[in-house]
């Protein structure tokens, strides 16, 4: 359909130490994820804070970890969870979807963990895995579980500031990671299952429509989390590819990201003006990659 676009290439930024990638003990999370693998950590969800530093978390044996200014990686806390996506919010506290938990949250100073939400309407979510804050501070969610093509009934939320929740979509094969268009009258959703990104147009009174697809994807294991530069090109990591796709706002695909690493590229972020360039979770190798922005 397309050119294939030029690739750029990317180097390890920080990497776990073996004892922190390869842990002792067991994990139910990854005898269900990953059956067959040998215990080792799944990083996700980097994210920086105000001062420059990049948290992650791992979620099969509850951590979440920072890397300081020169590079070095700090684990913050281990709690009985499974951390899978995590977003700073206008308090400045980190909020944390939690695959086992609902929503969580931690404070930077005190470490404490607390959860803000473990259910709706009487029954538990079904695993969350990522989350967006909105400028009005309107909190973005999705419940993934274990949804999939075979069971299409992921759903997307919104956790108003007041306190209300809106379940937006209810039908989701596996939503994964969610950013939102810079004028933020719309959602683009990775759906994991469909190897798709979804649009999802919101509507002023609070709903959705004509929910459709804008980018379709092949091969893999398929999109997991998203990212969104300063042009509004949509960054795109393809979970079991090593690599993260650019498409321009209009769709077109404008480059390929490469890792240098394993095949697991799993989230990315945009670092501040001290630390410029994009920082990818690579959960093969619990490696931090880090690449220039070259398109």
């Amino acid at each position: 359909m397309f050119e294939a676009p030029a690739r750029s290439v990317t180097t390890v930024y920080a990497k776990l130490s073996s004892e922190h990638h390869y842990p002792n003990g067991s994990s139910s999370w990854l005898d269900l994820q990953r059956p067959g693998v040998a215990p080792s950590s799944f990083i996700e969800g980097p994210v920086f804070d105000q001062y420059g530093h990049l948290w992650f978390c791992d979620i099969p044996w509850g951590r979440i970890f920072r890397v300081a200014l020169d590079g070095q990686i700090e684990q913050v806390v281990q709690y009985d969870g499974e951390p899978n996506g995590l977003a700073f919010g206008p308090d400045g506290r980190l909020y944390i979807a939690d695959f086992r938990n609902g929503l969580m949250v931690l404070d930077p100073g005190t470490k404490q963990i607390n959860i803000v939400m473990h259910s709706v309407a009487g029954e538990r979510f079904k695993g969350l895995n990522d989350l967006i804050f909105a400028s009005n501070g309107d909190l973005y969610f999705t419940d993934q579980g274990l949804t999939g093509l075979h069971d299409p009934s992921g759903r997307l939320f919104r956790l108003r500031t007041d306190g209300r929740l809106d379940c937006l979509l209810n039908n989701v094969p596996s939503p994964n990671g969610l950013v939102l268009a810079p004028d933020e009258r719309s959602l683009l959703l990775a759906v994991t299952r469909d190897n798709a990104v979804w649009r999802v147009p919101l509507l002023p009174e609070g709903g959705v429509m004509k929910v459709g697809v804008f980018v379709r994807l092949s091969g893999g294991g398929g999109p997991d989390g998203l990212a969104l530069d300063s042009s509004g090109n949509l960054l795109v990591c393809h979970l079991g590819l090593g690599a993260i796709w650019v498409f321009n706002p209009i769709g077109e695909p404008i480059r390929r990201i490469q890792s240098c690493a394993g095949l697991l590229t799993t989230n990315a972020t945009f670092g501040p003006a001290q630390r410029p360039g994009l920082y990818i979770t690579e959960s093969e190798t619990g490696s931090i990659l880090h690449a220039e922005r070259d398109w």
